[in-house]
């Protein structure tokens, strides 16, 4: 077996004491036992951890280890799934026998890690572990106004990368719902492949462009072109919200980029946003003689730079 750093698989200083080792083996022998941690890898990481366990807690196989490193063992057999294999009956120093096991593990994964079925090492006896399936993950793009009013959408999805079958699923998207957020629903991922349950299907919700609004967190931007004459007299216009259209009432005076609050009409949500409107003056084209004229009169009547530099 290859040389292995056993104080970084547990995680641990190299002069860590028995208590921090213990500590360390327990936490990692519940992040990556079988029976709690589906990933493929997992399985070979918790014989990594037993195995680095089974030599730092034994004063000997450690201070070999510490003075040889890859050569620590010196003709000692290990045979890498830790404490002799997890067989049963009786084993050398550090083994646990059928007996003792499940007590062990009972106190790392506390009192009902066996309630209603054998430990996963009797499991192991009467015929294969039921893995569970894959949890699978999809981007959902949805438009402005799904995100803003939530409901009901129904979805078609593969839940097998070998297979074409396409499945249906009504799903409800939270009424105010952000780009990035992710919606679990339990056991719709990828089926077991042996019985077991199926895994759970995260959907990230992405919300698309949109022609007239565009998002900053909360608050929805709204660019509102206006004429010069409605900017310099002041006007009241009728503005489209997510909500349904609203009078504003821009004042004489209104300078392009300049930006007006509609309280509330942003996207809803435990902080309720606001629409922000900015202005932006259009000015007509000087495409005609007429028009030309009407810009040279402008220029002539008004004394106006609006560059103070």
């Amino acid at each position: 077996m290859k040389y292995q750093d056993y104080y970084e698989i547990l995680g641990v200083p190299r002069d860590a004491d028995k208590s921090d080792i213990k500590k360390a083996y327990r936490k990692q022998a519940r992040r990556y036992h079988p029976d709690v941690n589906s990933e493929a890898s997992a399985e070979e990481k918790f014989k990594e951890v037993n195995e680095a366990y089974e030599v730092l807690k034994d004063a000997d196989k450690r201070q070999a280890y510490d003075r040889f490193g890859a050569d620590w063992k010196h003709g000692q057999q290990f045979d890498g799934a830790g404490f002799g294999g997890f067989q049963g009956g009786s084993h050398g120093a550090g083994g646990f026998s059928g007996g003792d096991f499940s007590d062990f593990f009972e106190s790392i994964f506390g009192a009902g890690f066996q309630q209603g079925g054998a430990s996963p090492f009797q499991q192991g006896q009467r015929g294969p572990r039921r893995h569970r399936g894959t949890d699978q993950q999809l981007k959902l793009d949805i438009t402005l106004e799904e995100a803003f009013k939530g409901g009901a959408k129904t979805i078609q999805f593969s839940r097998s990368a070998a297979s074409p079958d396409m499945k249906k699923l009504k799903i409800s998207i939270p009424k105010g719902v952000n780009s990035g957020q992710k919606i679990r629903l339990a056991k719709q991922g990828q089926a077991s492949p042996n019985g077991g349950e199926p895994g759970d299907l995260y959907l990230e919700m992405n919300i698309l462009p949109h022609r007239l609004f565009r998002l900053e967190e909360r608050d929805v931007i709204l660019r509102l072109p206006i004429t010069p004459w409605e900017a310099a007299e002041g006007t009241s216009l009728k503005v489209p919200t997510l909500s349904g259209s609203v009078e504003l009432k821009i004042k004489p005076g209104m300078q392009s980029g300049q930006k007006m609050r509609l309280k509330g009409k942003g996207m809803p949500g435990a902080k309720i946003g606001d629409q922000i409107v900015e202005i932006m003056i259009q000015t007509p084209p000087a495409d005609s003689s007429t028009a030309k004229r009407f810009y040279q009169d402008m220029k002539a009547k008004f004394d106006f730079n609006p560059r103070p530099f």
